[in-house]
């Protein structure tokens, strides 16, 4: 593992050590046990299918972005799919939304930079529904301005909840703003150009220095013509209509997933728009860097989002903990045996691409 993706691992580690800390200080060790103890988990099933559905239109989604650059089946990017959300699992960094491209690449011939293009154009799509939701749920969810809960020596309130929103917006629109310029053939010709004048301003160089310069510009542009191939998705109204209409739905059916758990949950009497607001805080919080599954900062989003609706300690924690494990269990195991499936030595084709570990 390389110098940098150890000391990603090692912040997330301490961030996720504090977020723990944070959620369940106030909760004594046998009362959550015994509220885990009184969970009807009956309810896993259910739940544990809606989510597979959920995952189900997330593959169909990718393959329709993946179709104007590369026509492949829905289970061809399915197993890539869930093999790099398993990733993202239980390896640090989040490398299963590079693992995606590289398995795209060395099962389907997809140029590793032209999947990885259509894994960032699907990641758009997600956060800008998101932020639709959460603006929506600013409106209708009554949320105490007054209240504030301290993690710490941060106060977390309605305000902070804005304030995350707002970058995540900026971002967005900084991404989306890039894709649309790069779709310009004049922008890339631009960026073509530039990079073909690198290779003389070293003229005076060593031979062995000037070949490796000409061989990484060459590179770049190999890779900024995959790029724009993988972004060529913004050419087809059509599609994009549908990816928004997918987008919406895959996180409609994420809250439902939390309402059905919550039906097993004493204590968690809220309606699905309140759980729904519970999820997106929860993305939100999981946006930061933790360990591999995102664990501590998701129990943190779950008992601070719960306590805005009045849901004491101990049942936030315990829904919180349960919640976490039905959503990411089911993946890891989903992503193993598409990994079986596909014949995909995940380990092996994250290790050719020396960028990632």
């Amino acid at each position: 593992m390389k110098k940098k993706a150890k000391i990603f691992l090692a912040i997330g580690i301490v961030i996720s050590i504090a977020a723990f800390y944070f959620a369940f200080k106030n909760v004594p060790l046998n009362e959550l046990l015994n509220y885990l103890s009184s969970i009807n988990y009956l309810w896993l099933f259910p739940s544990v299918f809606v989510v597979f559905i959920s995952f189900a239109l997330r593959a169909f989604r990718w393959m329709l972005i993946l179709e104007p650059a590369s026509k492949i089946s829905f289970w061809k990017a399915f197993h890539p799919l869930m093999i790099g959300f398993m990733l993202n699992c239980i390896l640090p960094g989040r490398v299963g939304e590079v693992a995606r491209p590289a398995i795209l690449q060395k099962k389907e011939n997809v140029p590793f930079s032209t999947g990885l293009a259509t894994v960032v154009v699907e990641r758009i799509f997600d956060s800008s529904i998101l932020i639709i939701l959460f603006v929506a749920m600013l409106a209708y969810i009554d949320i105490d301005p007054q209240l504030s809960i301290s993690f710490g020596k941060y106060n977390l309130n309605r305000e902070t909840l804005v304030s995350i929103g707002g970058n995540i917006f900026k971002l967005m629109i900084i991404l989306i703003a890039g894709i649309i310029l790069f779709s310009f053939s004049s922008i890339r010709r631009a960026v073509k150009w530039t990079i073909n004048k690198i290779p003389p301003l070293f003229s005076l160089t060593s031979v062995s220095l000037k070949n490796k310069i000409q061989k990484f510009c060459a590179s770049l542009i190999c890779f900024a013509d995959n790029l724009s191939t993988g972004f060529s998705f913004i050419n087809h109204p059509k599609k994009i209509c549908i990816c928004i209409g997918l987008s919406f739905i895959i996180w409609v059916l994420s809250a439902f997933s939390f309402y059905i758990i919550a039906l097993g949950c004493p204590g968690i009497k809220l309606s699905y728009l309140e759980l729904f607001a519970v999820m997106i805080i929860i993305c939100f919080f999981i946006a930061l860097p933790s360990v591999p599954g995102f664990w501590g900062i998701w129990e943190a989003g779950g008992v601070f989002a719960l306590s805005l609706f009045g849901i004491s300690a101990k049942e936030a924690a315990g829904f919180t903990l349960a919640s976490h494990a039905i959503q990411i269990f089911p993946v890891i195991i989903i992503g193993v045996i598409s990994a079986m499936l596909s014949g995909v030595d995940t380990l092996q084709i994250l290790k050719e691409r020396k960028n990632i570990l």
